[in-house]
């Protein structure tokens, strides 16, 4: 098995089903990069929940033991700066990269029901907006141990959780428990494994319920914003506030749409 990717009621539901414990590989790479790139773009689909299969892993990062190719360094160099093409070899680097460069245009949220490592962190931290945890999940990026540091989760873990924190896990490669992760506000919330699918559901759900273009503008508001000084953010949130407003106004009501007919 592999990603299981289920749509119904304008949510859509992303599993990894990689027993043991949920490894990523360059194929899987490439399956998440489809499966996104559909999320993204089906006018359907509002919400979004990336959860795992088993108990023992949420996802435990890249496979280890996935055989490398030989490669120089120049091809390597070359391989990480070229841009993915449909038929390209599944090996690193990968797909990876271009599933960082996404545009993110609608919320997906974490249903974490287990450890998440590594590649797994970086791919919470960079393509989810609201996260869940069981009281056994645990966070961390243990690459740090074998030379391969995470880039502090590709440079996202600072901005989200403490300074201290955020650098005694990039720096320490100790894993933080649930309740951890809910004191740095890394998970929003920590729920019994019977309650996780459920409470993602219904928070899904609300999310759905929004008019689209409002939960997109949101989102495009609240990250552009992020690297903008006050007065620029300011200026595009009022922008966003308008262009939304006016096609909101310019929308007939669902009674008058009904009277015309």
């Amino acid at each position: 098995m592999t990603f299981r990717y289920d749509k119904s009621d304008g949510v859509a539901v992303i599993t990894l089903d990689n027993p043991p414990v949920n490894v990523l590989t360059p194929e899987l790479h490439k399956e998440l990069y489809d499966i996104l790139r559909d999320f993204y773009a089906d006018p359907q689909v509002r919400c979004g929940i990336w959860t795992a299969a088993g108990e023992r892993a949420w996802c435990a990062g890249d496979d280890v033991k996935t055989p490398r190719r030989r490669r120089s360094t120049a091809e390597v160099v070359e391989r990480h700066l070229s841009v993915r093409r449909e038929g390209d070899a599944a090996e690193y680097p990968g797909w990876e990269g271009a599933i960082l460069r996404l545009e993110r245009t609608k919320p997906l949220i974490a249903a974490v029901n287990g450890p998440c490592m590594g590649q797994g962190m970086i791919y919470l931290l960079l393509l989810t907006d609201l996260r869940l945890a069981t009281p056994n999940a645990r966070f961390g990026l243990p690459e740090i141990a074998y030379g391969m540091p995470g880039g502090s989760a590709a440079t996202r873990l600072g901005r989200q959780i403490p300074q201290t924190a955020a650098l005694w896990l990039a720096l320490t490669g100790e894993a933080m428990d649930a309740a951890e992760a809910r004191r740095c506000f890394l998970v929003n919330e920590v729920v019994e494994p019977d309650r996780l699918m459920p409470r993602a559901r219904a928070v899904a759900a609300q999310i759905a319920a929004h008019p689209p273009i409002a939960v997109r503008a949101e989102m495009e508001g609240f990250y552009r914003a992020l690297d903008l000084g006050r007065d620029d953010a300011l200026a595009f949130s009022g922008h966003l506030y308008q262009l939304v407003r006016a096609t909101m106004d310019a929308t007939p009501p669902l009674a008058d749409k009904e009277e015309r007919a």
